[in-house]
């Protein structure tokens, strides 16, 4: 099975990107997947490979539940290469009560969560009953974490150690930022743990890396916090990005955040993101994009859940920028307008194109927004007023359109907006003034017509 621009769930179930790695020239993805329905159950690792982040090939099963720690869930981790090798880490779950109705789930929310790792010679094959270990037992010190929420282990090398970063709890009331250190990779040591209430009650998926240089000041960190958003129909779990600075070699090891805070994606829909170093050396993400219902094949299948475009990051003048990866939009070429016709109502400016989007194809488009002018995209809205971008899904949403709420960016400096918009038939993503700023929306039931003020019209 193959995916075009976006990995999607190969039937049944997928969330979080894990072992995002690039290694022996293919990028592999992970990702949570729960492979007997579409709902979350029992965590098991799928797996996808790409030589250029467009088309994807489905391997099927990597990791799956197979000891007494991890009997009840492979969760979220990462990956990376050492002597030619793969390692990924992952976080192993066993439930303290089961469900006697559905063994998929713990009964009362309450886990036993430790730390695990497997090792694959060539990336494929991956031996879930001989390579496992587990290298960071079930917390038992709450001045360090929770023994229920303590996840999602991010790993990288910093000169002659390597550096573990792992979300957890104080008892479920303030958010913490773990960090542990190793020599090898294997055995480790806890160094530090951070709490703060910007990390929310919960914090998951922490992913802490340099941008463009490995200056102490230049460092970032995602992290998606539980509960710090309070709007009706916007999910209180949100992934974040701010600039931090990190200095591994202090002795006390100084960690402090910036104030300034941004959403990795404005549309409020992309959780958990990734982050991993291309071919080239740049910083690229990818999220996984949260859908309110399954998606039906003509054959059939049933799949829910989906990832964003690879992302390339960048930092000016302390905000962080995310473009859509060159390979990405190296795969579209060129289609003719062939048709538009303009007129003006109620100070929107439209103009209406013969070019339909045609069904299984994804598409490019730019275009220029000024002050009240309104982009359509098969009844997907996009406005730009008193310099915020808004877009509207709600008559895309199908029998889910009663429960959407509008997305916006914070306000811009300019009269005008460029738009740089990726169409897919579940997933539109807007990258406003060149990355400046992300919206990106799940859809479900777009037309084929595209109105308003288009500059180009490219499709895959």
């Amino acid at each position: 099975m193959q995916n075009q621009l976006h990995v999607k769930a190969p039937g049944n179930w997928i969330n979080d990107p894990n072992g995002f790695i690039y290694y022996k020239g293919k990028y592999h993805l992970f990702f949570q997947y729960f492979p007997y329905d579409t709902q979350w159950g029992t965590m098991h690792w799928g797996h996808a490979v790409s030589t250029d982040l467009v088309t994807w090939e489905h391997l099927g099963i990597a990791l799956f539940p197979s000891k007494d720690y991890d009997k009840n869930g492979v969760f979220s981790g990462s990956a990376i290469e050492k002597d030619g090798k793969m390692q990924l880490y992952y976080t192993a779950v066993q439930y303290e009560t089961l469900d006697p109705e559905n063994i998929h789930v713990s009964k009362d929310g309450k886990l036993l969560s430790s730390q695990a790792m497997i090792s694959s010679e060539d990336g494929i094959h991956f031996d879930n009953i001989k390579q496992k270990k587990q290298i960071i037992p079930v917390c038992t010190d709450p001045s360090i974490g929770d023994q229920s929420d303590l996840r999602d282990p991010k790993v990288w090398k910093e000169e002659d150690c390597y550096t573990m970063v792992l979300g957890s709890t104080n008892q479920g009331k303030m958010g913490r930022l773990l960090f542990y250190r190793s020599k090898d990779s294997e055995h480790w040591t806890f160094e530090k743990s951070i709490e703060d209430d910007r990390f929310g009650i919960i914090l998951e998926c922490p992913d802490l890396f340099s941008l463009d240089s490995m200056e102490r000041d230049s460092w970032v960190l995602i992290s998606s916090p539980i509960g710090i958003v309070k709007k009706e129909g916007i999910s209180e779990n949100q992934a974040t990005i701010r600039c931090v600075k990190y200095d591994y070699d202090s002795k006390d090891m100084i960690f402090e955040m910036n104030d300034e805070v941004q959403f990795v994606d404005y549309g409020m829909e992309l959780y958990a993101p990734q982050t991993n170093v291309d071919e080239e050396g740049r910083r690229t993400l990818i999220g996984w994009m949260r859908m309110p219902l399954p998606v039906e094949e003509p054959d059939g299948t049933k799949w829910i859940g989906m990832m964003s475009i690879p992302r390339v990051l960048t930092i000016k003048k302390n905000h962080i920028y995310f473009e859509p990866h060159p390979n990405v939009r190296n795969a579209f070429y060129k289609a003719t307008l062939e048709h538009k016709t303009n007129h003006e109502t109620n100070h929107e400016k439209e103009t209406v194109f013969n070019q339909k989007l045609k069904k299984g194809r994804n598409y490019r488009i730019t275009a220029t927004l000024s002050e009240g002018e309104v982009l359509s995209i098969g009844g997907y809205k996009i406005t730009y007023q008193d310099q915020i971008l808004r877009t509207d899904k709600s008559a895309v949403m199908g029998n889910w359109k009663e429960k959407t709420v509008p997305s916006e960016t914070p306000k811009l400096s300019s009269k005008t907006v460029s738009l740089e918009i990726y169409v897919d038939r579940n997933l539109i993503e807007v990258f406003v003034n060149n990355g400046e700023y992300v919206i990106s929306n799940i859809v479900y039931d777009l037309s084929e017509e595209v109105m308003g003020e288009v500059e180009s019209f490219e499709s895959l």
